[in-house]
């Protein structure tokens, strides 16, 4: 790209009421901390009930993390990380107004991002067939004891897994909304609409990727690791 296109690409870029670039950067990316700061407080009052229910309830959230599938979560959690990766990347070559680089980097975090999705899917089916699944789809009645014999399940295990689909499905939207927005960020970069002085889009967008991938890393202790089965 030329210099003169790419300073036509900036002055197009740069929204009447800021009086430069940079400060059109430093307000956009201001905003976007401002939004995930709510979005922290969102899901830091699902994080509160569930540590609260947690300390009441220690030996059911244990049994209900027994119930997690270990290594499809890891395996999602290193999709996430990876996905990080390739969002650092792709605002490392915005900058350096590598937009096809970037573009292509954008395009391997939204197929990560799809296959997260995907194997948490799977997840909610093996769930589904295993009865966990809160409201009428439950029918996880009975658990057995280190004897072989049998006894009711706890009330509060039905909890746990409300938390779990609540906190899980929730974190999956934002994942598919990131999807949604990287794909678009990815085309329009592909497509030449980002320079070395105008690529807010790249990096706003990579700021909410970060915090999705912030909150599965949360996520994934309290969920998986409980019961230290396989520590």
């Amino acid at each position: 790209m030329s210099a003169s296109t790419t300073e036509a690409v900036a002055q197009h870029s740069l929204q009447h009421h800021f009086a430069t670039m940079e400060q059109q950067r430093q307000s956009t990316t201001l905003g976007m901390w401002i939004f995930l700061v709510t979005e922290i407080m969102f899901f830091g009052g699902l994080f509160t009930a569930y540590l609260v229910y947690r300390t009441a309830h220690p030996d059911v959230w244990e049994m209900g993390s027994q119930h997690m599938e270990f290594w499809l979560g890891t395996i999602n959690t290193v999709i996430l990380l990876t996905s990080s990766f390739f969002v650092a990347l792709s605002v490392h070559y915005a900058q350096r107004g590598m937009t096809k680089i970037t573009a292509l980097l954008l395009f391997l975090t939204v197929l990560c991002g799809i296959g997260f999705l995907g194997i948490k899917a799977v997840e909610y089916h093996n769930h589904y067939k295993e009865g966990t699944v809160p409201g009428p789809w439950w029918h996880y009645n009975q658990v057995e004891n280190p004897d072989g014999t049998t006894r009711p399940a706890p009330h509060e295990l039905q909890l746990f897994f409300y938390l779990y689909f609540v906190m899980t499905g929730l974190h999956a939207l934002h994942v598919t909304i990131g999807i949604v927005l990287l794909a678009l960020i990815g085309l329009w970069a592909w497509q030449g609409k980002y320079t070395a002085e105008y690529h807010n889009p790249v990096h706003i967008s990579g700021l909410y990727w970060h915090f999705v991938d912030l909150v599965w890393i949360f996520l994934y202790p309290l969920l998986y690791l409980i019961a230290n089965k396989h520590a």
